[in-house]
């Protein structure tokens, strides 16, 4: 399950990121921006994932948050959550688009510090999910 689909306990945790962003990023010569944000993953907290359901309906999930389904359309209402957005300083590598993953393994490994320091420090500094 990706990151849209987490599971409430499971939120800021990163999940494993794929080799196609760097992939791009070195063919084109584009640096990437690390960016983090605090406050999304509360905004609809799934307690469950129904996955039998989300088969039926062809999703890749069906979260199951604690006013949706039970409220019907009014469960899709999301919580007052604030978001807090973290940019880094762009990250320009260099390196062959066509690289082993073990080769590309350790740069994606860059990005995805540089996105969980954010999220930690985003974490630690917030006073509160509503303000």
């Amino acid at each position: 399950m990706g990151g849209s689909g987490k599971l409430f306990w499971n939120r800021y945790r990163l999940q494993k990121f794929g080799y196609g962003f760097m992939r791009l990023a070195l063919k084109t010569g584009t640096p990437i921006v690390p960016v983090a944000i605090i406050g999304g993953e509360e905004t609809y907290p799934a307690l469950y994932n129904w996955k039998l359901i989300a088969r039926l309906a062809a999703f890749p999930y069906f979260p199951v948050t604690p006013t949706f389904p039970f409220l019907g359309p009014l469960g899709l209402i999301p919580f007052p959550a604030k978001f807090r957005i973290f940019f880094d300083e762009p990250i320009l590598f260099e390196g062959d688009p066509d690289a082993p993953d073990a080769v590309l393994q350790e740069k994606v490994d860059i990005v995805r510090s540089a996105i969980q320091k954010m999220l930690h420090f985003g974490l630690e500094t917030r006073t509160g999910i509503f303000r």
